[in-house]
């Protein structure tokens, strides 16, 4: 399949009986709202009705995994039920341990999400590999643009790949290979742009043909995140989210158009539909 098609949205699909839809969240920067995101994204899956478990794969930092235990705590202490994805963290050795705990959670979930540490390393590399839908947040700027390519000074047209975007290119031929001999999907690579909100209009539109040469060339394809907004640092110690309505006092317009990134977010991604379906209400 040429990197164009593999841009497309996949083809509608429903998940297939014991085989958990794996999505991974990698960024070797820090900074972009990829916890925030993938949190975020476990949450709304379990409103949904899903079964969903995740890794935090960051056993020194492990943001999700505090986030989510923020979120036990506040429930346990206000005597709520809200749904909440089970969280690990990854604090074994070899990536057999890892292949091994991925087996053991996705055998009783439909959705497993991995947090990626914000560094290269041999088990950030095995998740990408196995990832069924791999999520690249990142802030735009050139700066965080330089993560897949590099762009020439003058004409902002873009020089070459990235050692990041080479590593997935890797990755994704390796995961061909994998979708043949263990029946698993294409990989969809999703590089989605957060913190939008306070980016100016020029430098907009020149991320935007970047992206799009870029996207071309290497096979991801591109969806609006989440914009910087006060409210995401403030949930943190909470472990609530925007999702959880009726618990975080009144809204002002900005949350309430925050919600509806999510909802386009999700939307964007394109998962596979199950058969526990629960309605999502972010409006």
């Amino acid at each position: 399949m040429s990197p164009a098609a593999r841009a497309q949205p996949p083809e509608p699909r429903t998940l297939r009986k014991g085989h958990a839809h794996r999505i991974v969240f990698a960024n070797e920067k820090g900074g972009t709202g990829k916890s925030t995101t993938a949190v975020h994204v476990a949450v709304a899956l379990s409103y949904l009705g899903a079964r969903v478990a995740s890794i935090d794969l960051d056993p020194r930092q492990r943001t999700m995994h505090r986030y989510i235990e923020n979120r036990l705590a506040t429930l346990e202490k206000r005597e709520l039920t809200l749904p909440t994805p089970d969280c690990e963290v990854f604090r074994e050795t070899g990536t057999g341990a890892l292949l091994g705990m991925i087996r053991r959670l996705e055998a009783n979930c439909d959705f497993l999400i991995i947090d990626n540490p914000g560094r290269d390393d041999a088990y950030a590399r095995i998740a990408v590999e196995h990832a069924d839908t791999l999520v690249t947040p990142m802030n735009d700027s050139f700066v965080d643009f330089d993560l897949i390519g590099q762009v020439d000074a003058e004409t902002f047209k873009v020089k070459k790949l990235s050692f990041f975007a080479e590593l997935i290119w890797e990755a994704r031929m390796k995961r061909s290979r994998m979708t043949i001999e263990q029946q698993r999907p294409e990989m969809d690579w999703i590089v989605v742009r957060n913190r939008t909100g306070h980016v100016e209009a020029r430098n907009q539109s020149r991320l935007h043909k970047a992206l799009s040469e870029m996207a071309k060339r290497v096979g991801f394809r591109v969806t609006q995140g989440l914009s910087e907004r006060v409210i995401y640092r403030e949930l943190f110690p909470s472990g609530l989210t925007l999702l959880d309505k009726g618990h975080l006092g009144e809204l002002g317009t900005s949350h309430l158009v925050a919600r509806q990134e999510l909802r386009s977010l999700i939307k964007a991604l394109s998962l596979p539909e199950f058969t526990r379906g629960g309605e999502l209400e972010l409006a």
